[in-house]
């Protein structure tokens, strides 16, 4: 029996040693403990710091008529100024936000800020359209730090909190993206397109200051270098099928939510002979729905995620027939808070399920989650700008509601198969792997 226990104590001793091939490791062998325990302060700190990096990306699209009277003769130009934003964010998305595995995450965070605040300046001072679209590619490549934040904040989470944490800071971010073209109209229409920028660089020191004052240190997770992080998204899609299937369904639920708000501003002219503004507005109104995050997390720390993301389907899919059913004003305001609150409910749901899977790839994982997303949301704008060129507001009604089906049944259709899989084959789920 002595000799029998010796051998097992040597062969544990060896099993936990480094392996010499280089591999991800994988949370389905047990997670390590949070750093550090978040409080409700430092998780109000990190949402608002969320919402003023993802303001950023958005303060621009209001301000395209002033910016094109400021440089006349550069239309076109100007109009490259959303683009670049957007594809600065998606290349710091994929080539910045997996270095949080890699490094220190608060060091990387405030660096991040202090980038941010550099091209703010850079696009504040732009002498001519050229040299705002470059600031505003590097505007958009550095507000990618709020999604070094949200894998912070779950790591920082107790697991039972884990959800509820997500969803503070997520809401922190859907505000920062609704109020962020409210914000960038209202300053530039009365200070001008520079003093937007002038305000965002002041409000994105403000956070990193607040932020250096309260985030705690993280140790790196992983010593891979920087080539080897990137091809571990390829690695990572493809070993892990609870990526995939959360990434495919949020995509779809962000297309449909996309193609509202690509739209919505078409239909109130076309039908009720509203102004921009006014479609403006209904960001105001659809930051109800941003309500619905944290108790959502709640709910997924409670229940477990995958009934949040089956519940935030079919509020979707109700506010499309909302939408199509109800023609009044009314109707819109109705659908506008469903659609949102749906969508809100899900994609904290579908962040809950992901960041279970490795905790020493969080980064990673929300890359390609997010990249993901962004991607639905491209697809969504642009079937839905067909759609309305197509058959009006009804088929638009028609492609969001098709997306929404698309998620609902690769939900559905995931749960049936895991309940008739025998226990022995289903191994760990999200709701089990802490």
């Amino acid at each position: 029996l002595r000799w029998y226990r010796n051998v097992a104590g040597r062969l544990d001793s060896t099993a936990m040693m480094p392996s010499a091939k280089p591999e991800i490791p994988c949370a389905k062998q047990g997670s390590p403990l949070p750093s550090s325990s978040i409080s409700f302060g430092m998780t109000l700190v990190m949402a608002i710091a969320c919402g003023v990096a993802a303001a950023n990306i958005y303060y621009n699209q209001p301000m395209l008529g002033i910016r094109e009277a400021a440089f006349p003769g550069q239309v076109t130009v100007i109009g490259l100024v959303p683009t670049t934003t957007q594809l600065g964010f998606a290349a710091g998305l994929l080539l910045l936000v997996p270095l949080g595995d890699r490094f220190d995450r608060r060091r990387l965070i405030l660096i991040q800020l202090a980038a941010l605040t550099l091209s703010l300046a850079a696009a504040a001072l732009a002498p001519d359209a050229w040299s705002l679209v470059v600031a505003s590619a590097l505007v958009g490549g550095t507000s990618s730090v709020a999604q070094q934040i949200v894998p912070f904040a779950a790591e920082l989470a107790e697991p039972s909190r884990r959800g509820a944490t997500i969803g503070t800071v997520m809401s922190g971010l859907l505000c920062g993206i609704l109020f962020g073209r409210v914000l960038g109209g209202a300053v530039g229409d009365h200070y001008g397109w520079r003093a937007t920028f002038w305000l965002g660089l002041l409000l994105a020191v403000a956070v990193g200051l607040l932020l250096a004052a309260v985030l705690p240190r993280s140790r790196p997770k992983t010593q891979e270098g920087y080539g080897a992080l990137l091809k571990s998204l390829a690695i990572l899609w493809r070993e892990e099928p609870e990526l995939r299937r959360a990434t495919i369904i949020q995509g779809c639920l962000f297309g449909s939510f996309s193609a509202l708000w690509t739209i919505l501003a078409l239909q109130l002219d076309a039908r009720y002979h509203l102004s921009a503004e006014i479609a403006g507005l209904f960001g105001i109104i659809g930051a109800v729905g941003v309500l619905f995050a944290p108790i959502a997390g709640k709910i997924a720390d409670r229940r477990g995620p995958h009934i949040v993301i089956g519940l935030g389907s079919v509020i979707m899919l109700t506010s499309w027939v909302v939408f199509e059913v109800w023609g009044m004003i009314a109707g819109l305001i109705i659908g506008v808070i469903l659609l949102d609150f749906g969508e809100q409910g899900a994609l904290v749901s579908n962040q809950h399920v992901i960041y279970a899977l490795r905790w020493d790839a969080r980064n990673r994982l929300n890359t390609i989650f997010m990249g993901g997303m962004f991607v639905g949301g491209a697809v969504g704008s642009a079937g839905a700008s067909l759609a309305w060129q197509f058959a009006g507001w009804a088929a638009v009604c028609t492609f969001g509601a098709a997306l929404v089906a698309i998620a609902l049944g690769l939900h559905a259709c995931a749960r049936v198969a895991e309940k008739r899989s025998p226990p022995s084959a289903r191994g760990p789920t999200a709701e089990n792997r802490w």
